[in-house]
């Protein structure tokens, strides 16, 4: 039994009522499919399961294993489903898996006694040995990939190599969830909501940013599926799924230009007149490839441009500096018709007000001419910037990943239960500013449902008094941009 906990992956993209598959679970669901496991996948999420729910349905159904997906933002849910899932079936083997487990295993498995085993890296055969040797009570110690609890004594086996030929993997296992449950849809200029699609055509990033957990989870050196095996998918999400719309999960879609440019060309070739959407990295997009993409279906267009300081880029980061490239892009965007939405991030390590500054200017500049996404640098294990937060303090010496902390600086409203690193040159109001500063430029967001969420998620007296410092700056902004009239009548009819 593959279970997404309850809440989901607490993004604010899929908060207004349309959910994307995850595809890790399916995949994992296909592959044991594949070789005669008995498997169902669980969304608990899309299900709208509650924790007694949850608990009544493991106590019935009984099954020999139970597996979490599990990543950094939403890591305490998934402990709390490994809790329900022990209590309700003692003898079920609970095993996390996904993005979350690199680097924290046996740090998972110290602190939760209801974890039998974690998974860490790509899953596929790891499950499927696990399964099988536990079906056979054979030994655990031969499985790569995989830590587990012996006794008293924690095991961590080597690590699993990576797939190197993705065409082997079967389809994910899309047909083991509701999937009209999951309203996925995305709006398509001129066309209105689409039903839509998510898919992953290759694993790997060949960066290195310093605060990206892939090139750990998923290496730098890119595998990618046939063009041909790519279309085949896109073909059968259009025939049994009606998706009219497709949302390509790639870390970098264009890594390899050429093999992208085959996959339009078979787009074109078939006449499929899908719409789609990618992240790509700017290194190596030129006018013609996106021109290609363009006209192969290609609407809406994610890159990361992380900042507008080339010392962040080059020095913290550790990425190229893209600023003009972007700049570029954005223009052949629009002479193309694809929306453009660059990433930016603000709380780099070492950040000055000054170059958090520029950054927001340049924000501000694109204004309509992009959908821009803003966030706060995070901490994710195995990172560079897990490492330096470390030996910062930010994360302190008895830092444990499976324990809440009001040492660590967490915005769960916005982020997730993934750290905030923040840089000490910035203070909480001016991070405060440059966030709402940010957000005024984002016309989807909205406003009730984030202070709702802002509100039911306050845990602590520090977490009420850093909500109070932006509730603050938000009033006074507010009230700054309000006609003085208005503010004379107001101030007339209150005495």
């Amino acid at each position: 039994m593959l279970f997404v906990p309850p809440g989901g992956y607490l993004a604010e993209r899929w908060s207004r009522g349309t959910l994307m598959p995850a595809l890790g679970v399916l995949y994992l669901a296909a592959v044991l499919e594949q070789h005669g496991t008995e498997v169902e996948v669980v969304p608990g999420h899309v299900l709208g399961l509650s924790w007694r729910e949850i608990y009544r349905k493991i106590e019935s159904d009984r099954p020999d294993v139970v597996g979490i997906t599990t990543t950094t933002e939403n890591r305490f849910l998934s402990f709390r489903l490994a809790k329900v899932a022990k209590a309700a079936h003692p003898a079920t083997f609970v095993v996390l898996g996904g993005p979350h487990c690199r680097g924290t295993a046996e740090d998972t498995l110290a602190h939760l006694p209801e974890v039998d085993g974690v998974v860490s890296g790509e899953g596929e055969r790891t499950m499927l040995e696990l399964v099988k040797a536990l079906e056979a009570r054979g030994d655990l110690r031969s499985i790569a990939g995989l830590t587990f609890r012996r006794g008293e004594e924690v095991v961590s086996n080597p690590s699993r190599q990576k797939f190197v030929d993705l065409n082997a993997l079967p389809l994910p296992a899309r047909h083991l969830v509701p999937w009209e449950k999951y309203h996925f849809q995305l709006e398509v200029p001129g066309q209105g909501l689409q039903p839509a699609a998510n898919l992953m055509t290759s694993r790997g990033c060949p960066f290195n940013c310093a605060f990206c957990a892939t090139p750990g989870n998923w290496g730098r050196r890119v595998r990618g599926r046939t063009p041909a095996k790519v279309v085949a998918e896109i073909e059968h999400l259009r025939e049994h799924y009606g998706a009219q719309a497709l949302w390509f999960c790639d870390d970098t879609f264009n890594y390899h230009p050429q093999r992208t440019e085959a996959i339009c060309d078979l787009l074109l070739e078939r006449k499929l007149d899908v719409h789609w959407y990618c992240e790509v990295a700017l290194p190596g997009l030129t006018k013609r490839l996106l021109a290609k993409m363009a006209e192969a279906g290609l609407f809406y267009l994610g890159f990361g441009v992380e900042s507008a300081s080339e010392r962040i880029c080059r020095e913290v980061i550790n990425k190229p500096f893209a600023l003009e490239h972007a700049y570029q892009v954005i223009a052949w965007c629009h002479e193309f018709g694809v929306r453009p939405n660059p990433f930016f991030i603000f709380g780099h390590p070492t950040e000055t007000w000054a170059e958090a500054q520029e950054t927001m200017r340049v924000i501000e500049e694109l204004g309509d001419r992009a959908e821009i996404s803003v966030a706060l640098a995070r901490i994710y294990p195995g990172t560079a910037w897990e490492r330096r937060a470390r030996a910062e303090g930010k994360l302190p010496p008895d830092f444990t990943w499976t324990r809440q902390d009001e040492r660590v600086l967490t915005l769960p409203a916005i982020q997730g239960q993934a750290p905030v690193y923040l840089s000490d040159d910035l203070s909480w109001a001016q991070v405060c500013e440059l966030l709402l500063r940010a957000a005024s430029l984002q016309k989807r967001l909205s406003w009730p449902r984030r202070i709702w969420r802002v509100l039911s998620s306050l845990r602590s007296f520090a977490d009420l008094r850093r909500y109070g410092v932006m509730f603050l700056i938000w009033a006074k902004k507010l009230w700054s941009r309000a006609p003085r009239a208005s503010r004379a009548d107001t101030c007339v009819g209150d005495s």
